[in-house]
């Protein structure tokens, strides 16, 4: 490729990302509808190869989708709403616990001065915000329906979503194949087997890791939930969620359960071992079974990658950029990996030979 080629791609390039960056508060319904179209392809591919037509395989995944989103609505939501109810009932008392419990006892471990934690002033600002909660709640709500205009963008975006995820793993395959026939003749061998090892990466990551964060979520809340623990479920999802990286789920949820299990049970042996063991067993399971099923021995993204990618997608491009953090990090892992290779054969890395030496 000659440099003025290489200049023309890299504007092309650039120009790219500077109208996606520009356009990307109404990017969002079709970046999610491609990121479920994308998902939800290889579940269409079996329907296909079991006789069904694309259409209707689509459909069959889209009616699968909402049966599950309904059981979420209709059964979860309800639950993890009342426990957070439940929690914010307990807060206060959580609170008192903290001050005249664990924290005389761990002064009293250290050697630390009296009124060292200056906890009363802590408290009074907790409970001051808290007490401000429903405040915040309605000035959420006016701000967002003082603008008709901004609500109906709104809600058109969550109509948009499935819309354009319908079409678009309708007619997968076929985009795909008309990209194909649009590489360059001479480099189309080695781009399909660069999109393919990217596509390695996010089935191995992206498909695998959500499962295994589902599949944790619910071990850990069902086991939670059989201790007694109360707050069980709503601790066990958010385990489940912290799971994206790996062993932080597990590293939250049992401090979390701990801390709730000993303001519950007052110290007693046996509820805490029963914490303790469901968080082993999860992750055992994890290890041993969900891992290895889920996600296989393909390489997957450093967990300082993971933090850092939602962090930064979460901060350019919102919800949407987490979203989106991790399939773009993947690719992008792959790539800068390929780049790293063609470093090392380069002469800059390796050097001109000097014959006189």
């Amino acid at each position: 490729m000659t440099d003025s080629r290489r200049w023309i791609w890299l504007g092309a390039a650039l120009l790219l990302a500077v109208l996606l960056y520009s356009l990307h508060n109404i990017l969002t319904p079709f970046l999610v509808g491609i990121l479920l179209a994308y998902l939800a392809d290889p579940l269409v591919d079996r329907l296909e190869r079991l006789g069904f037509s694309r259409t209707w395989g689509v459909v069959a995944v889209f009616a699968l989708f909402t049966l599950i989103m309904l059981a979420l609505l209709l059964v979860l939501v309800p639950m993890l709403a009342k426990q957070l109810v439940r929690l914010y009932e307990l807060a206060p008392q959580m609170l008192d616990w903290v001050q005249h419990v664990a924290l005389p006892w761990v002064q009293t471990k250290l050697g630390l001065a009296d009124g060292f934690w200056k906890f009363d002033k802590i408290k009074a600002a907790i409970s001051e915000h808290m007490g401000q909660t429903t405040d915040i709640v309605g000035m959420v709500l006016s701000q967002a329906t003082a603008s008709s205009l901004a609500l109906i963008a709104w809600l058109a975006n969550m109509v948009l979503i499935p819309v354009v995820g319908f079409y678009l793993l309708r007619d997968w395959d076929l985009m795909m194949a008309k990209l194909r026939s649009l590489l360059p003749r001479q480099r189309e061998s080695q781009i399909v087997g660069l999109a393919g090892e990217c596509h390695e990466v996010l089935g191995a990551f992206v498909r695998g890791q959500l499962l295994v964060m589902v599949a944790l979520g619910f071990i850990y809340s069902a086991g939670l939930m059989l201790v007694g623990l109360e707050l069980g479920l709503l601790i066990g999802m958010l385990a489940g969620l912290a799971a994206i990286v790996p062993y932080m789920g597990f590293i939250i949820g049992i401090g979390a359960a701990l801390v709730a299990g000993l303001f519950q049970f007052g110290g007693d042996l046996y509820p805490m071992l029963g914490i303790v063991a469901v968080f082993m067993v999860g992750q055992a399971l994890e290890g041993m079974v969900l891992t290895p099923l889920l996600v296989g021995d393909r390489i997957g993204l450093h967990p300082v990658a993971v933090i850092f990618a939602i962090l930064a997608g979460g901060e350019l491009f919102g919800f949407t950029g987490v979203l989106l953090a991790l399939p773009v990090a993947a690719v992008i892992m792959v790539l800068v990996r390929h780049v790293h290779d063609l470093y090392k054969e380069s002469d800059m890395y390796a050097g001109d030979a000097d014959p006189e030496l």
